[in-house]
């Protein structure tokens, strides 16, 4: 039983296709023609009520067996009508009804139900539906776009993409099937006009040669079931196709038809007035039906006048509770600022300070706000994310807020409450990067870009195509700002990792080396040797994604005695493949190397105390160095590549602390930090300088 349950709509199908071949009783047909008008008015209520197309989404496939449904009764009360000249109660009554009585004003009431059905809803449905199907197919690459864009900004998830790229398809397959569905409507309806035609000239033949009837008998019996016949049929289609152009119509609706229509007209009170004031005029002229147009004129006036006082006393009734919910604020809000901090736990919450904060002038705000539009929030979420993936570091919340000293275009970057970056920009500008060798000359503004320090110029948004045919990298306000930040955050990144990070990310790791972080932390590594090592990674632009690697390491080092400098040496030389992807570009590593000579000078400079070893470079060595390194970094200006000095491990630790005091962009690698599957190229040498080596061969001698 349940399985012929779950198959019922199937088995109907095919009960209505045997209508077409099967002879019906009368009493069988009347039931079934009371179903089908029920069943017409059912859709026809249920796409009134639906505020989105695809709440109804069987809507094409039901329209198919609903025209089905009717053409077979059509052809069982077809034979009804020829074989007996009568089709039962439903039809005789539906045709005494509209003839009353009167074959020639029931045949031209019966005629006017036709051509509207015919010309006006059909036809009209029919053009709605192409039209819809057609401009949804055209603005399915558009809303994919605008997806793709709202998944890449982090406005929305993997799922929530998912779920509204199966909506637009459903919606292209629902209003494709509406297109080709409509034409079944106005097939029904053809079919309906040619099954009366047929039912009223076969009659007609019938009754007079076949049974030999009278003629004015056989047109009045034939005429009334015929035109009942045809009531009955185009009643239900009438309704199919209202409800056909109705669900086709729904595509910007908010709520039900009934919601729509009386919430919109309630919206417009003035015009319900006017219109009645319009009437009331129109019964003051002589020879119009005044009493008519004075009782529409009154009744609209009034009740245009009762809903404006309605929404009036609604807008009153919010105000007042607004008030009041600002009064109750104001009464709850929190005490003066002297009685506040009377209270001296209340003084320490003054001593917080933000792990990394940014502030902004007036005239920026809109860029941060969201509710106005600003996607700042939104670019750093993806940034934060795009990071964390990169650097296997997740750095803190950002705190954004205006700050009144600060200019209007100007903002602020603070790492531990202390200035580290500032710029300004133009928010109704576009930034332009002048090239090497610009094509022309561009008119603007001549600015630094904040984050790399390239000569720009801040031009107008209509220059700016013109400003790329020049070769400008043209660049929006938002994205100067974002990438200013980035930048600051990749530089001072170690800062900002602290113990509570640092047992963030063990806590991580021990979802999947839970072994690992057993034996090694706190045992043989502590809290504050991780911490620094990870600062001292970071600090060079390592990454620590590999948490398992560095704890692994650190544990076989530290477990020989080594110091932390040294121990972050054998961390590296462990992120070999890693360091490489960092700075490789296509297998090949331009590099500036040092001469064996400068190497022996650096370490023999180490020098060792209580603290540890340090590098006691003499002056004269060390501007020979910076000197030689400043010609040589030039040759990296043309390549896409980050200035890399390759160096010996030995010294390669204290030779970059020494090099970023002066080239703070520049990093110093070793030999073992390099996989043998990169071709290392040396583009530069440093090298003594004659002087030197003739005063190192006399002390010699």
């Amino acid at each position: 039983m349940r399985r012929i349950f779950d198959n019922a709509i199937s088995l109907a199908v095919v009960v209505i296709v045997l209508f077409l071949i099967i002879p019906l009783p009368t009493q069988i047909l009347d039931f079934l023609l009371i179903i089908n008008i029920g069943l017409s008015i059912m859709i026809l209520m249920i796409t009134m009520n639906i505020s989105d197309a695809l709440e109804f989404s069987i809507f094409p496939s039901l329209l198919l067996v609903t025209t089905l449904f009717r053409l077979g009764l059509n052809v069982s009360t077809t034979r009804q009508i020829l074989y007996h000249g009568y089709a039962g109660e439903v039809i005789q009554n539906f045709g005494n009804l509209i003839t009353g009585g009167n074959i020639v004003i029931g045949v031209v009431i019966f005629l006017i139900i036709v051509l509207v059905q015919f010309i006006v809803i059909t036809k009209g449905a029919e053009r709605v539906a192409e039209v819809a199907a057609r401009f949804t197919l055209d603005a399915m690459p558009g809303k994919q776009m605008a997806i793709d864009a709202d998944l890449s900004s982090g406005l929305i998830n993997e799922q929530e993409a998912k779920d509204r790229r199966h909506k637009i398809q459903k919606e292209a397959d629902f209003y494709g099937a509406m297109d080709g569905a409509t034409k079944i409507v106005k097939g029904d309806a053809t079919m309906s006009l040619v099954i009366t035609m047929i039912n009223f000239i076969g009659g007609v033949l019938i009754g007079i040669l076949m049974e030999g009837g009278q003629f004015s008998d056989v047109l009045s019996r034939y005429s009334i079931v015929t035109i009942g016949d045809g009531l009955v049929s185009q009643l239900p289609a009438l309704m199919i196709s209202t409800a056909t152009g109705m669900i086709v119509t729904r595509s910007v609706s908010e709520g039900s038809l009934n919601k729509d229509v009386i919430g919109q007209f309630k919206a417009q009170p003035r015009a319900i007035m006017t219109t009645g004031v319009i009437l009331l005029f129109l019964a003051a002229i002589p020879n119009t039906p005044h009493l008519a147009l004075a009782v529409g004129g009154g009744v609209l006036l009034g009740g245009g006048w009762f809903i404006a006082r309605a929404m009036a006393q609604e807008q009153e009734a919010a105000a007042a509770t607004q008030v009041a919910e600002e009064q109750e604020a104001a009464e709850l809000a929190a005490p003066s600022e002297t009685d506040y901090y009377k209270d001296i736990n209340n003084v320490y919450s003054l001593l917080s300070v933000e792990p990394i904060e940014m502030e902004f002038g007036y005239s920026l705000i809109p860029m941060v706000d969201e509710s106005h539009g600003g996607k700042l929030i939104s670019r750093i979420v993806i940034f934060r994310r795009q990071y964390a993936q990169d650097m296997g570091f997740v750095f803190p919340s950002i705190r954004l807020h205006d700050a009144s000293s600060l200019g209007t275009n100007q903002y602020v970057i603070r790492i531990r409450g202390e200035e580290v970056a500032r710029g300004e920009i133009l928010v109704d500008y576009y930034l332009a990067l002048e090239p090497a060798n610009p094509l022309g000359e561009i008119d603007g503004i001549e600015t630094i870009e904040p984050a790399y320090g390239i000569p720009s110029r801040w031009i107008l948004p209509e220059n700016k195509e013109m400003a790329e045919i020049y070769g400008y990298n043209v660049i929006d306000p938002l994205s100067v700002m974002l990438t200013h930040l980035s930048e600051t955050i990749r530089k001072y990144a170690y800062e900002m990792l602290g113990r509570t990070e640092t047992i963030q990310l063990v806590e991580n790791l021990k979802r999947t080396s839970p072994e690992l972080v057993e034996e090694a932390i706190p045992n043989l590594i502590s809290y504050a040797t991780l911490e620094k090592v990870l600062r001292n990674l970071l600090k060079e632009g390592v990454p620590i994604k590999d948490l398992g690697t560095i704890v692994e390491t650190l544990a076989d080092v530290l477990a020989q005695g080594r110091d932390i400098d040294s121990a972050t040496e054998q961390v590296r030389g462990a992120l070999a493949r890693t360091i490489t992807r960092r700075f490789c570009e296509d297998g090949q590593l331009r590099v500036v190397t040092l001469d064996a000579e400068v190497e022996k000078k650096v370490i023999a400079s180490l020098t060792r105390n209580e603290q540890g070893v340090y590098l006691a470079m003499g002056p004269d060595l060390m501007q020979q160095i910076v000197s030689q390194l400043a010609n040589q970094l030039k040759k990296f200006n043309d390549l896409s590549q980050t200035p890399v000095i390759l160096v010996s491990q030995v010294i390669r630790g204290y030779f970059s602390k020494m090099i970023t005091q002066f080239y703070p962009n520049v990093y110093v690698l070793s030999f073992n930090e390099i996989t043998s599957t990169v071709q290392i190229q040396a583009i530069g040498n440093i090298t003594l300088e004659p002087a030197a080596r003739s005063e190192r061969k006399a002390v010699g001698t």
